[in-house]
């Protein structure tokens, strides 16, 4: 395998679905290949993968194929007792490149691509026992933003893994969704269209870190600011899912703008970001934002990517920074206020200490533990809690503890095994320190 490099997703044959596909039942597995995953594409992933071809949907349920990756922790054997989570990674871009099918795999040429940075989560939950899906939740065509299509995609990644023998799971096996930022956007989504879209699957719950909330209204406060890529990437997106759109960005948007969206459409996230920092739609259009937001087409196309309508029927734990820098946390309190007038049994964590980007590595245990107590039927807490730092429990210490040791494995190449924590809990169903998240 020494300097080979895997085709980008737009080049390789394996993406291209048979002939009649369309036909298949959703989740439908296509075919399958082991694949070498690597960090940052150059020191190896000691796991066992797979990737998937299947059938799933967009937005409009138009039949397209999908691709998730598949983990095992290295030597594990098919066991049908073994739970699956499917990890929807911050994928926050259009770029071929940046899909984790891409990006994961050993001299995948991805660097600046966000899945890359995600890979510590990934082996925490293989360090757990667990396999592992990883799906490309924007398609095949990278459509960044579009609503409720990552869930499904996400859900019909879940089936085809469920299916796929070499896995040695079955229809019973219990499921787990969990992502951050862009990732938890397209966890919420799998959450909420689960029950109508996949009823058979046995999701017993969701962890959503940072998950958005209100695209429409995190577009408006990045832009123009040293995070306007991510807004930009976000519109390039939206432009793929309405073809409604093009027509408004022609009238009224300068082509100088329309230049750098096209360049979004093709570069990979965290180069993007600098390129595009401070970049304000408002001066390169002939509207000032506010008034571009409110034309009835643009109105319609917020209201829609807003999640928050339909309560997840699965309990959910929803992890959020009070100090934020991309993602506001009133956003994040208007969805929890949403799903819980909606009928949805909601934790909701507020950390005061961390940003965004702190808190999805900091909060790792917090959420490995919350999916592993929904796993051994340990009822699910509800209410929002203010706390100082998702970090500051004994029981998260001993998780980052073992992520230490995990990221020196990852770092130096060395096997990713089956090390799980067992939750320790009281008779009442408790954890002993739990009342140290409370923080003040």
């Amino acid at each position: 395998m020494r300097g080979f490099r895997p085709l980008r997703p737009d080049q390789d044959p394996f993406y291209r679905p048979p002939a009649g596909f369309e036909h298949r039942a959703p989740g439908e597995l296509l075919r399958s290949r082991v694949v070498e995953l690597a960090v940052f594409g150059v020191v190896p992933l000691r796991v066992s993968a797979w990737q998937l071809l299947y059938r799933t949907s967009d937005l409009n349920g138009v039949p397209e194929a999908s691709v998730t990756t598949v983990l095992l922790p290295r030597g594990a054997v098919p066991d049908g007792r073994r739970p699956l989570i499917s990890f929807q990674c911050a994928i926050d871009a259009l770029a071929p490149q940046c899909f984790p099918s891409y990006a994961l795999r050993r001299g995948a040429r991805a660097l600046g691509a966000i899945p890359q940075l995600e890979v510590p989560l990934i082996a925490a939950a293989l360090a757990r026992g667990w396999a592992v899906s990883v799906p490309d939740h924007g398609g095949p065509g990278g459509r960044f933003g579009a609503p409720r299509e990552p869930g499904y995609r996400a859900l019909d990644g879940i089936r085809a893994a469920l299916a796929f023998g070499s896995l040695g799971l079955d229809a019973d096996t219990p499921v787990a969704l969990w992502g951050y930022s862009g990732g938890g956007l397209a966890t919420v989504w799998a959450a909420e269209v689960a029950a109508r879209y996949a009823p058979e699957l046995a999701i017993v719950g969701a962890v959503a870190g940072s998950p958005v909330g209100d695209p429409g209204s995190a577009f408006v406060r990045l832009n123009g600011t040293l995070f306007a890529g991510f807004a930009m990437v976000f519109l390039a997106g939206l432009r793929r899912t309405y073809p409604t759109l093009e027509p408004i960005a022609q009238l009224r948007v300068r082509p100088r703008y329309l230049d750098m969206l096209a360049k979004a459409e093709v570069g990979v996230t965290l180069p993007l970001l600098a390129r595009l920092a401070r970049r304000d739609v408002g001066r390169y259009s002939d509207l000032d934002v506010d008034t571009l937001l409110g034309l009835p087409e643009m109105r319609r196309i917020i209201t829609d990517i807003r999640p928050g309508v339909v309560a997840p029927t699965m309990p959910l734990l929803i992890v959020q920074g009070v100090n934020d820098e991309i993602i506001a946390v009133a956003d994040i309190d208007a969805l929890v206020e949403r799903y819980v007038g909606a009928g949805a049994r909601v934790e909701y964590l507020r950390d005061r200490f961390s940003t965004h980007f702190l808190l999805q590595f900091i909060a790792i245990p917090t959420m490995l533990d919350w999916i592993a107590d929904r796993l051994a039927d340990i009822p699910a807490p509800s209410g929002t809690r203010t706390v100082r730092s998702v970090a500051a429990s004994r029981r998260a210490s001993r998780g980052h503890r073992t992520m230490a040791r995990l990221s020196a494995r990852l770092l130096t190449g060395r096997p990713i095994r089956s090390e799980p924590l067992v939750p320790q809990v009281d008779r009442a169903g408790q954890h002993p320190d739990a009342t140290r998240l409370t923080g003040s």
